[in-house]
C-alpha cells in the first residue's frame, strides 16, 4: 500500500503540470480525470485527447460523458456554482484521434500543444477480445506508435505513462516476473513477430476484400478470424492482448532518457473507497473475463 507521505508527494508532483490524457471517457479515464481534479485543484491542465470532428463536440463528449456523470458529484459540491468555471479553466478538449498520425491535428495546435505537455497518459484502447484485427490494430499498436511520435516532441516531457494488460503475458502459469517485452518476441518458441509485416497483411486482406466486392459482414468475419489466427499463431489467446503486447513493444523501444512506465493491471473493478465507494460504469468487461477466465483474479481501482 502507498504510503500518506507517498501519496502527498504523488499529489504534490501534479501541481502546475500540464497533462495530455487519452481514452478519457471510458471508466478508467474518467476516474484518473476525477481523481487529478479533486486531489490536486493546482494541476495547470489537462489536456483530453476525445474522438469528435471538432472541438466544440469534443468538449459536449467530455461534459456529457465525463465531467457530467455521477463520480464527479463530490467535486461539484466542493465547488457548487463555480463548478463549470473550475472545469474551464482546467480541461481542455482536443478532437483527435490517437489511431491518426499527430493524432489528427493541425501542425499549429500540435507545435503548441508539444511545447505545453510535462505528461502523458495513454489510456486509449480497442478492449473488445475479438475485435477485428485492423481496428485493433490501428488502436492499439499504430496508437502506441503515434503517442511515442508525439512525445518525441514535447520538449518538456518528463513521463509517458501507458495502460496495458497483465494479459500481454498469455495463458502462462505460475509465477510470472514484470519484464518489458522485446521487439518481436512472442510466446511461441520459434516464432518471431514483425509488426511492419503484421500492417501489411491487414492492408492486403482489406485490399483482396475490397476487390472481391466482399460484404460489410463477411469483410467484418474475414478480420475478426485473422485477428485470432495472427493472435494465437504467436502464442496468445486474442487479438485484444496479442495487440496490446505489440503496442508494449513499440514504447519499451522509444529512444532517448525519456521516462516510460508501463501499467499491467489485471481486470479493474468498482471504486474501492473515494470519492464514490463501489462506483463503476458496466459489467461487461467482469462477464467477458468470467466466461473466458474463471480463475483470473479481480483487482480495486
Amino acid at each position: 500500500m502507498i504510503g500518506e507521505m507517498d501519496a502527498d508527494m504523488v499529489v504534490g508532483y501534479f501541481g502546475g503540470k500540464s497533462i495530455l490524457i487519452t481514452g478519457s471517457t471510458g471508466f478508467l479515464g474518467k476516474v484518473l480525470v476525477e481523481k487529478i481534479l479533486r486531489v490536486q485543484p493546482d494541476v495547470k491542465k489537462l489536456f483530453l485527447l476525445v474522438r469528435a470532428p471538432d472541438v466544440e463536440s469534443a468538449k459536449l463528449r467530455i461534459q456529457t460523458e465525463v465531467t457530467g456523470r455521477e463520480i464527479f458529484l463530490v467535486l461539484k459540491e466542493k465547488h457548487g456554482m463555480g463548478f463549470d468555471d473550475f472545469i474551464e479553466e482546467k480541461i481542455c478538449p482536443l478532437a483527435g484521434d490517437i489511431m491518426y498520425e499527430n493524432f489528427g491535428l493541425d501542425t499549429a495546435n500540435l507545435r503548441e500543444l508539444s511545447k505545453d505537455i510535462d505528461i502523458i497518459v495513454n489510456i486509449a484502447a480497442i478492449t473488445n477480445f475479438s475485435e477485428r484485427y485492423d481496428v485493433a490494430f490501428d488502436a492499439n499498436v499504430l496508437g502506441a506508435k503515434h503517442v511515442c511520435a508525439f512525445a518525441r516532441k514535447c520538449t518538456k516531457l518528463k513521463m509517458l505513462l501507458h495502460v496495458s494488460t497483465a494479459y500481454v503475458a498469455g495463458e502462462q502459469e505460475g509465477l510470472i516476473l514484470e519484464k518489458p517485452f522485446l521487439m518481436g518476441e512472442t510466446l511461441r518458441e520459434g516464432t518471431h513477430l514483425d509488426i511492419e509485416s503484421e500492417l501489411t497483411l491487414i492492408r492486403e486482406t482489406r485490399r483482396e476484400l475490397k476487390d472481391n466486392c466482399s460484404s460489410e459482414k463477411a469483410e467484418r468475419r474475414t478480420m475478426k478470424e485473422l485477428g485470432l489466427k495472427r493472435a494465437r499463431q504467436f502464442g496468445w489467446p486474442n487479438t485484444y492482448v496479442f495487440t496490446k503486447a505489440m503496442g508494449e513493444m513499440l514504447l519499451g523501444h522509444l529512444p532517448g532518457e525519456l521516462p516510460v512506465v508501463i501499467l499491467r493491471p489485471s481486470i479493474i473493478t468498482s471504486i474501492l473507497k473515494e470519492p464514490l465507494p463501489g462506483w463503476m460504469e458496466g459489467i461487461r468487461t467482469i462477464t467477458r473475463w468470467s466466461s473466458a477466465t474463471p480463475s483470473r483474479p479481480c483487482h480495486s481501482s
